[in-house]
């Protein structure tokens, strides 16, 4: 089922002589097709029938498994595995497009499973394209995820089957979004927050939070603080400064004003309030806290 680059160089790239490193320990099946502008690097091996179409850069120890397609520009970093039939590099699904030659950066060590779609980015000066969509290290992308144009994801995320995330959107570092949930476009999501299955937002979520269904409000990530290695004191000030919010249902503007009493031997109610300060499209106030149990056993943030 696979080829050593020496004899696959007439069958494979049928636009031209393939860039290699190492050529001696790349292997690619017979049957697919890479761009003569590609750089493919030592220890990457291409499965049946995928295309590599384009300016395409593969780093080292990277596999790529059948009937995925990949389209440049798209660089992408060491060791990733990209499944079965997933499509890297589409063009953004707006009017505005082009056909302008963007970007997508991906880093190391990234799960694409089967049929994930990324799409590149908008260029500048349309709409608000950036000319990237980026990628972080050992995020894991389960099965028919969708990341849009202009998107930036951090490290360690997690999306579960189905996940969706619309334009410009923005995850922090290890954000868990769960099966068949919806971020809405130009959302940000703060670090260690988690979405349930089957729930949308098209608000901000900051740093900690747990939500559900749209746009309501259940709970501090408790387990996921532990794991990340948060100390007891910075997690008791966010469930502190959490039921402020929602319990006490003191207003943002109050809390705001009053940070420096909040932050003081806290940097992850800093982490919040800085969030929410410069959130563009707000949080989701008190009304929307449905009081359920926080995110505080090991079934609700195994991936966290």
């Amino acid at each position: 089922m696979k080829l050593i680059i020496e004899r696959g160089r007439n069958h494979l790239c049928m636009m031209g002589r393939l860039q290699m490193n190492r050529s001696n320990s790349v292997e690619i099946h017979p049957t697919a097709i890479i761009s003569s502008e590609a750089v493919v690097e030592e220890n990457v091996r291409i499965g049946p029938y995928t295309i590599v179409e384009g300016p395409v850069a593969i780093g080292a120890g990277t596999v790529i498994g059948p009937h995925a397609h990949l389209i440049g520009p798209l660089r992408i970093g060491r060791n990733n595995q990209i499944g079965t039939g997933c499509v890297l590099g589409g063009a953004p699904q707006h009017l505005g497009y082009r056909g302008e030659a963007t970007d997508i950066v991906i880093g190391d060590g990234n799960i694409f499973r089967e049929y994930v779609t990324v799409h590149r980015a908008l260029p500048q000066g349309t709409g608000h394209g950036s000319g990237i969509t980026r990628i972080g290290h050992r995020n894991l992308f389960m099965v028919g995820c969708h990341v849009a144009h202009d998107c930036t994801i951090g490290d360690d995320c997690i999306l579960a089957n189905g996940a969706l995330l619309a334009g410009h959107v923005t995850l922090a570092d290890r954000v868990l979004i769960s099966g068949n949930s919806a971020v809405h476009q130009y959302c940000h999501v703060g670090r260690l927050a988690m979405l349930s299955g089957v729930s949308a937002i098209s608000q901000d979520i900051p740093p900690f939070w747990v939500m559900q269904r749209h746009n309501e409000v259940c709970g501090v990530n408790v387990i996921g603080m532990r794991r990340a290695g948060l100390s007891t004191s910075d997690i008791q000030a966010v469930r502190h400064l959490f039921s402020l919010i929602y319990r006490q249902r003191l207003p943002l503007s109050v809390i705001l004003q009053q940070n420096h009493q909040l932050v003081e031997h806290s940097s992850a109610v800093r982490e919040v309030l800085d969030f929410i300060r410069s959130s563009r499209r707000g949080i989701p106030g008190a009304h929307r806290y449905r009081g359920a149990v926080e995110a505080n056993s090991d079934a609700q943030s195994s991936a966290a």
